[in-house]
């Protein structure tokens, strides 16, 4: 996607189950990576969609539904 809105997607999850949920996140259309971290947040997404309402889609339609995710932060990427 040459154009493409990106986004970090920082993704807190239940206790155990940052790699049950790295690994549902990475199957979604979308979504580029899913990394399972350490700090305050256990997953890090990074997803690309055509524009900014597509994103959007993508976050509360398909990732926030997924069992054990408990908080997400969406970071979308600025090309100052």
């Amino acid at each position: 996607m040459s154009d493409a809105v990106t986004a970090y997607v920082l993704i807190q999850t239940e206790v155990g189950k940052a790699a049950q949920v790295a690994g549902e996140v990475s199957r979604i259309e979308g979504v580029v990576t899913a990394e399972d971290v350490t700090g305050p947040y256990d997953v890090i997404v990074r997803a690309e969609a055509n524009s900014v309402d597509e994103l959007g889609k993508l976050i509360v339609s398909r990732l926030q539904l997924i069992e054990g995710i408990t908080r997400t932060l969406t970071c979308p990427v600025v090309k100052l």
